[in-house]
């Protein structure tokens, strides 16, 4: 089966393409994307600005084009932090969906949490007992918890680089000052979660995906991507601390000279960092590892459950 997933997140939207079925990895077949960065698009109101609901529905409109040219059977399409959280996002996808024929889902901060620790959890496998695992976008930070797919915990923060940036710092790089109340905020509401998270247990294995921890595990010395999925990627609490001090007396040009660092993420490395740090401290966190899955995954390996497998289809199981 061809799934496409249309993922309209706080800084990226992204099309992807993968041949898949029941039981089997996803197969990635084509895959489109443009940084959009809707948070941008918020303004005082919290309304998401007309130039940016304009390049939304563009790139939606095309996203839909190229899934027909490419022989998708299934359109999965959903919304994060950046839709969820303006006080026009279900207009703008109502409108979306009338324009261009698509219904776009937001998914809830939890469920964000649930679907990328599937993603993880499918990727790692039973053998890595209790997972503990983050992911920062542009709008949030989530954070989830358990032992088997469906987690013990999931809580979604609205601490995503892309936020905190544009809410906390008006300097580039940001001054002394806002750093430190940005951090002091970032770790009093990382606290908040700590208890709830841990009191299921110590994790056997803490896991990081999303751009922002790929790209501060590469200038850490992680290998680079052209390097494949397979290889073992991971960062350290010491190394994380370190980069955390450096990265906020970094401009964003000169964060864009770092090995694996875009352009178009420099600007909101330092507030990842900044978060990273925290909950690397916070959880008591020595060693995170990189999983390439993340949300896109879960939401494909969620509907792919609901698909007979081949091994049903070959035994004459339906459900």
């Amino acid at each position: 089966m061809r799934l496409g997933v249309l993922d309209i997140g706080s800084n990226t939207v992204h099309l992807l393409v993968v041949d898949a079925h029941r039981g089997a990895r996803p197969m990635p077949a084509y895959s489109h994307k443009e940084e959009l960065r809707l948070t941008q698009y918020l303004g005082q109101d919290n309304r998401l600005a007309p130039e940016g609901i304009e390049r939304l529905r563009a790139f939606v409109d095309e996203a839909v084009r190229l899934a027909e040219d490419k022989g998708v059977e299934d359109l999965l399409a959903f919304a994060t932090s950046a839709v969820r959280d303006s006080a026009n996002g279900e207009q703008v996808l109502a409108e979306i969906d009338k324009r261009c024929g698509v219904h776009i889902a937001v998914l809830s901060g939890r469920d964000e949490a649930r679907l990328t620790f599937l993603a993880v959890r499918r990727w790692f496998g039973w053998s890595s007992g209790r997972l503990l695992a983050f992911d920062i976008g542009g709008g949030s930070l989530e954070v989830a918890a358990g032992v088997d797919e469906e987690p013990d915990v999931a809580v979604s923060l609205p601490l995503g680089a892309g936020r905190l940036t544009r809410d906390w710092f008006t300097g580039d790089p940001p001054s002394a000052e806002e750093v430190r109340k940005l951090r002091k905020h970032v770790r009093t509401e990382i606290a908040r979660t700590v208890g709830d998270v841990a009191r299921y247990g110590e994790p056997d294995r803490a896991v990081a995906t999303s751009k922002t921890f790929k790209q501060l595990a590469r200038i850490a010395g992680a290998a680079p991507s052209n390097e494949g999925p397979y290889v073992s990627r991971a960062l350290s609490r010491e190394d994380m601390a370190e980069w955390a001090v450096r990265l906020t007396t970094m401009g964003s040009a000169e964060r864009a000279e770092l090995s694996g660092v875009s352009e178009g993420r420099a600007a909101q490395l330092a507030a990842g960092a900044l978060v990273d740090d925290a909950a690397m401290d916070l959880f008591e966190v020595d060693r995170l590892e990189v999983c390439p899955w993340a949300l896109r995954e879960g939401v494909i390996l969620r509907r792919l459950d609901m698909l007979p497998s081949r091994l049903d289809q070959s035994a004459g199981i339906t459900e």
